[in-house]
Order: C-alpha cells, then structure tokens, then sequence
C-alpha cells in the first residue's frame, strides 16, 4: 500500500511504501534528515509526526493505516 509523505517545512511531497524506513523514504525525496547513532539513543534523527508524536526517524517505518502523513523537521542546533 502507497501512502503519500509530505515532509515540511519545504513542503516536498513523496510516496512511500507501508514498512519502508523512514530515512530511506526522507533520502528519496531529496530531504536530509541528520543522524547519529542510527539505533534511536541519540535523537539527532528526531521528527515530529503530524499528531505531534516525535519520533526518531532511523528506527522508524512508514506506518500501516494512513492514507498520507506529515513529517515535521525541525534541527536541534546542537547537532
């Protein structure tokens, strides 16, 4: 199943597949998301979902049961 990602603040839209990572879906659309660790210790992948869940985009797959979702990125200016 396909689900459509939009990725803000630059409002870059991609499709993604239900279980694909999450920072393979962000690289394919031209997003860089920094990392870290890559295990979700460190939080430097951390964004936030568009119910406010912040979630740590190394660890993360495209979740079942949307039709579209918004990916907030923001940067932690100590990374």
């Amino acid at each position: 199943m396909s689900i459509n990602i939009r990725f803000l603040p630059d409002n870059v839209t991609v499709d993604a597949e239900v279980g694909e990572p999450m920072l393979q879906v962000a690289e394919r659309a031209g997003i860089f998301i920094p990392t870290g660790c890559l295990m979700g210790t460190c939080h430097a992948c951390e964004v936030e979902m568009d119910d406010g869940e912040a979630i740590c985009a190394c660890i993360t797959a495209v979740p079942t049961g949307r039709q579209e979702l918004t990916i907030n990125l923001y940067f932690d200016p100590n990374w």
